[in-house]
């Protein structure tokens, strides 16, 4: 069993969402909805780093970091979410929210790990605005939910590709993969059509179809892809992220 299996197994989060409306200030972007283990937050690059807990308060810029074995989802403010599993780092650094309009922006950065991000009716209602970011890539999500891997989780991941060939550069730190989940160009019992755009490199690819993939093996280089991720590769994801009812954590 490869590295990223074994970190896995002791893996478990719920993905219960919040109901309760949350009063917060302007700088709050939504609350931690499920905990598993070891999950750190800083309010910036120079605070003290403390325990984070269920519905916590996750503020814009908070820098947040799991540990081995470790999961937490975060349920926005827009009922978007956002779910990262072990050795993960990431900050949410944008968030525009019109309840009024029912329409919203959101922006994250990853620097490692593994991610999942559910777009909320809000943010498809404002298509083109949300977007993720890696070291070495970004992506522009359409309302659909994405996943995806940055450093040596992506290159695991990745060898359960069969046939894959590797480029001559990669490096273990930045390499990321990203899927496109669903809905895609062809959204089926009522649900709107959904995309993502990767770019990296000053190139742009568009993913239409669930389940197919891109991989930036290293920074300067161009995507590749759209491919077909391998059942083998694509279950990784939930083998990762997958939660339970059992990571409730009371907080202070």
């Amino acid at each position: 069993m490869n590295r990223l299996l074994l970190r896995a197994a002791g893996v478990l989060s719920s993905l219960s969402l919040l109901t309760a409306p949350v009063t917060v200030s302007s700088q709050t972007v939504g609350v931690n909805a499920a905990i598993r283990n070891n999950v750190k937050v800083k309010a910036d690059s120079t605070a003290v780093e403390t325990n984070a807990f269920v519905k916590q308060k996750v503020a814009l810029k908070n820098e947040v970091r799991t540990a081995i074995n470790s999961t937490l989802q975060v349920l926005l403010l827009d009922r978007s979410s956002l779910t990262v599993g072990p050795n993960a780092r990431f900050t949410v650094d944008k968030f525009v929210y019109d309840p009024n309009k029912k329409a919203s922006a959101v922006g994250a950065s990853f620097a490692k790990g593994t991610f999942r991000f559910l777009s909320g009716k809000s943010t498809r209602a404002n298509p083109g605005q949300t977007s993720l970011r890696t070291p070495i890539s970004s992506i522009g999500i359409r309302g659909t939910m994405v996943e995806g891997s940055v450093g040596q989780d992506a290159l695991e991941i990745m060898q359960q590709q069969p046939g894959f060939t590797w480029p001559e550069r990669v490096d273990p730190l930045t390499a990321t993969l990203v899927v496109l989940r669903g809905p895609g160009r062809n959204a089926r019992n009522g649900e709107k059509p959904g995309l993502i755009d990767v770019t990296a490199n000053g190139q742009t690819v568009t993913v239409y179809t669930p389940g197919q993939a891109v991989f930036i093996p290293a920074p300067g280089a161009a995507p590749i892809g759209p491919f077909q991720l391998s059942v083998g590769a694509y279950s990784m994801f939930d083998v990762v992220l997958r939660t339970t009812p059992t990571s409730f954590l009371a907080g202070p």
